[in-house]
């Protein structure tokens, strides 16, 4: 039977004794008590694990990705800064789009095979249901596609097949949800690639008025119409992907700060957890205290081993 509020999840009603309800006589859900677990019972055992989605679209999105990044740093490096005649200039831009190229790549590596945050496929038995020993009147939630209890801000992902905690979206340009485990990954990856195309397109700009300067024929090793398609295509990307990575960096980091998904708020849902303020969230994210590592995707943030979860939304 479905129940009654909002997202339609099967329900799991203590009534005396614990076990897999049948929805006899559950029409609405009264004295509803919040049942805190412990991450290590919802946390999933691919968590340590290699994870990848196996979705068609999303390992196209990947691969198209990776393709724009190479392509940026081949007319980067082989159109603008090899034919350029000041060395310092050549060697300085090549090293910070380099580094920041390989940072992107790197973190967008990290938000495609981190596991999100997904809850153990089909634990919602009756032997574990019984484990948690409710009390009458407590309550869970079980998702009725994947079979599993879901936790307080939990949603089920129709692509991964699986519940995440805390599931911002699905993103098929890194082919996995963003969720818990992984956020910081995906914010990194979104400001990492609008740092390049930003920094692209002022090395564009520079690299063009050079070329008007001098002979259009001797500020590239390429012919003159292919420097002029290379650099306008480049242009193109660099500012359609500034402004979709920005957008993207802004809502990720206003999501964080106000503790709220993107889920969640397309949903209205009522909020129900503690509020913390805005450093709070930021460290819970990112890991604490602050540090240059915050920028790093090769840093695994300490989400709390301690946190707990609640069943009941």
């Amino acid at each position: 039977m479905k129940s009654p509020v909002h997202r339609c999840r099967d329900v799991e009603h203590a009534r005396g004794q614990t076990g897999l309800g049948d929805g006899a006589g559950v029409n609405c859900l009264q004295s509803e008590q919040r049942i805190p677990i412990s991450k290590e019972f919802i946390t999933s055992s691919s968590a340590s694990a290699m994870w990848f989605i196996r979705d068609a679209c999303g390992i196209v999105c990947a691969i198209i990705t990776w393709l724009l990044v190479l392509y940026a740093e081949f007319v980067v490096l082989f159109v603008m800064l090899l034919s350029s005649k000041n060395l310092t200039y050549s060697i300085v831009n090549g090293i910070l789009f380099n580094t920041l190229a390989f940072l992107a790549l790197a973190s967008h590596l990290r938000a495609m095979c981190t596991d999100p945050g997904a809850v153990p496929k089909g634990n919602a038995t009756k032997e574990y249901i019984e484990s948690l020993q409710l009390k009458p009147g407590q309550v869970v939630y079980k998702c009725p596609k994947c079979c599993s209890i879901k936790p307080d801000r939990a949603h089920h992902c129709s692509v991964c097949k699986r519940c995440i905690r805390k599931m911002d979206h699905h993103c098929p340009w890194v082919n996995n949800c963003v969720g818990e485990n992984n956020q910081k990954y995906f914010v990194l990856f979104t400001m990492y690639i609008a740092l390049i195309s930003l920094h692209s397109l002022v090395m564009v700009v520079f690299h063009f008025l050079y070329c008007f300067e001098d002979d259009w024929t001797k500020c590239s090793s390429f012919s003159p119409p292919a420097t002029v398609i290379l650099l306008i295509l480049l242009c193109f990307e660099g500012l359609l992907f500034l402004i979709f990575t920005s957008v993207m960096f802004g809502t990720q980091v206003h999501s964080i700060c106000t503790d709220e998904t993107g889920i969640e708020q397309l949903k209205k849902e009522e909020r129900r957890w503690a509020k913390k303020t805005k450093w709070m969230n930021m460290r819970a994210v990112f890991g604490h205290p602050f540090s240059l590592l915050w920028f790093s995707p090769f840093s695994t943030p300490d989400h709390g081993k301690a946190e707990t979860y609640q069943y009941v939304v």
